[in-house]
């Protein structure tokens, strides 16, 4: 539970991050938190499934752990904000 609310935090931070990297895709401060969010869940999601649990089985207090969530929740974030603008950009013409 500890390692999927710090993919969530550190989902919208990689929101935020790739909003004011990425000028063309950013969305405001709350369009980036929440596609962040959500984008760390998946992220979170995904690395759990593709390692087969191994990363996120019991390693909450882990130091591996706590980095993995940390890395996909902020990648995934990103990420997901990345695709929302390509989107919304695609959209627009």
């Amino acid at each position: 539970m500890l390692e999927l609310i710090i993919s969530l935090a550190s989902g919208a931070l990689g929101g935020n991050l790739a909003g004011n990297v990425l000028k063309n895709f950013n969305q405001g401060t709350l369009v980036n938190s929440i596609v962040g969010i959500l984008g760390g869940g998946l992220g979170g999601t995904i690395l759990s499934t593709l390692t087969g649990g191994a990363v996120d089985a019991g390693s909450a207090s882990s130091i591996t752990g706590i980095l993995s969530a940390i890395a996909s929740g902020g990648v995934g974030g990103g990420a997901l904000l990345a695709v929302v603008g390509l989107i919304k950009k695609a959209l627009g013409k």
